[in-house]
């Protein structure tokens, strides 16, 4: 009487052909989960990478408004970088706009500065597609980032590098002496732009270049590389002209022969051969030597000298002593010149080299005795600067920008510029960077 319904209990417990079914039943909350679980975790990475990015921004936008501060009134100051930070926020924000918190924007020390860094804090909160559907819950994601700043540094200098592409623009050896507190540069970007020897004395507050200097270990506290903001700031200014000729002529006899002469034109060259008095004015030397160096007293007030079409230069004595004193144009002495109008550019200047002069080797020279007093900038920006090994020239204020420097053997250079009167080499690049 059993054995019918066992045989039919039997017959379905063998039987296969449901078992797909039953598979995909068991396995369809695991698969719905999982699919689930991708997108809620596709959708979370979405809204917190777009956030994060909003508050990266926020951070550096405020970071640079301080750096580049424009006002001394706290609150202007404060306001303006937090609008800023807020503006930079606001504007990377599109899928979290809506959802997204006001952000939190403070100051914070770094790296043992004050107040020298900008963090940005925030958040948003919203149900996920998946897993707010089956819980009816949120979720929070919060963000954070801080970034630093340091205004860019202004440099000047009294003796200036300016070739850009080379190395050793700015080479000081031998048993030289230099002492200029007032500052050296050199802006090439190269390896050893500025290279001081062991043996030379170099005296200074400031060694700035764009690539690095190799220099004796009592000087690496006073130097700074990799200085990208550094630039001639004479490189827009032109040089006058004087097209009037002039010639040069000594008159008188044995000791007595003198000359006295004009400012104009010297084509060929001037070469000092006697006592020489210059008056005011602007003097161009149009090819041919400048050459001052000779054993005579040499007098020049409230002059400029333009070099041009390959003229070079040679100033100094070759101590018997004779003696050459220099002292640069002023703006009184441009008042009645058709460069009256530019007369701030040029006070100050006593040799300007025009860009294509290209002189010839070798070069410009500067020698000198203990007699010499040279005041002023000699700015030769084609031309290499050499200050030989018998220099010894002392001033008050000397500056020499060239398009390179060497001074090397026993030279004695010495400038007592105040810093803030010399030339500036511009001010370093801003430096912005996101810590966290």
């Amino acid at each position: 009487m059993f054995n019918a319904p066992r045989r039919f209990f039997q017959k379905l417990l063998g039987n296969l052909s449901g078992n797909a079914a039953m598979l995909v039943a068991l396995g369809m909350p695991v698969l719905i989960g999982g699919t689930g679980l991708a997108v809620d975790t596709a959708q979370w990475f979405l809204w917190k990478r777009e956030l994060q990015h909003a508050v990266d921004q926020a951070a550096v936008g405020g970071a640079w408004a301080l750096s580049k501060k424009e006002s001394d009134s706290y609150f202007e100051e404060h306001f303006y970088f937090r609008y800023r930070a807020w503006q930079e926020y606001s504007n990377n924000r599109a899928i979290t706009k809506d959802f997204s918190s006001w952000p939190s924007i403070t100051l914070a020390n770094y790296a043992g500065g004050d107040n020298n860094s900008v963090i940005v804090a925030a958040s948003a909160t919203k149900k996920l597609p998946f897993s707010g559907f089956i819980t009816s819950d949120s979720v929070t994601i919060r963000v954070r980032a801080q970034a630093s700043f340091a205004s860019g540094a202004d440099y000047n200098a009294c003796l200036v590098a300016l070739n850009e592409s080379d190395d050793d623009t700015l080479s000081i050896g031998g048993n030289a002496t230099v002492k200029a507190q007032c500052g050296l540069a050199a802006l090439s970007c190269e390896e050893d732009a500025v290279v001081i020897d062991g043996s030379a004395t170099v005296e200074t507050d400031s060694i700035a270049t764009c690539g690095t200097a190799n220099v004796p270990e009592e000087l690496e506290g006073v130097v700074t590389e990799g200085l990208q903001g550094l630039q001639d700031m004479y490189a827009a200014l032109t040089p006058p002209d004087n097209p009037t000729a002039q010639n040069y002529k000594c008159t008188g006899k044995g000791n007595k022969k003198q000359a006295s002469i004009s400012p104009g034109t010297y084509s060929g060259g001037l070469v000092v051969k006697c006592t020489t008095v210059l008056a005011s004015g602007i003097y161009v030397i149009d090819g041919g030597v400048l050459d001052l160096a000779a054993n005579y007293d040499v007098t020049g007030t409230n002059v400029m000298f333009v070099l041009k079409n390959g003229a070079r230069m040679k100033f100094g004595g070759n101590g018997n002593g004779n003696k050459i004193t220099l002292t640069p144009i002023d703006a009184a002495t441009l008042a009645n010149t058709p460069y009256a109008g530019q007369s701030d550019d040029y006070e100050g200047m006593l040799v300007f080299e025009d860009r294509d002069n290209n002189p010839s080797n070798p070069g410009h020279l500067l020698n000198g005795n203990s007699q010499s007093l040279i005041e002023g900038l000699i700015y030769l920006p084609s031309g290499e600067m050499t200050v030989l090994g018998t220099a010894d020239v002392a001033s008050q204020c000397l500056q020499i920008s060239a398009n390179k420097i060497r001074i090397s053997g026993s030279a004695v250079l010495e400038t007592l510029c105040p810093t803030e009167e010399t030339t500036s080499v511009g001010t370093s690049v801003t430096d912005v960077r996101l810590v966290a």
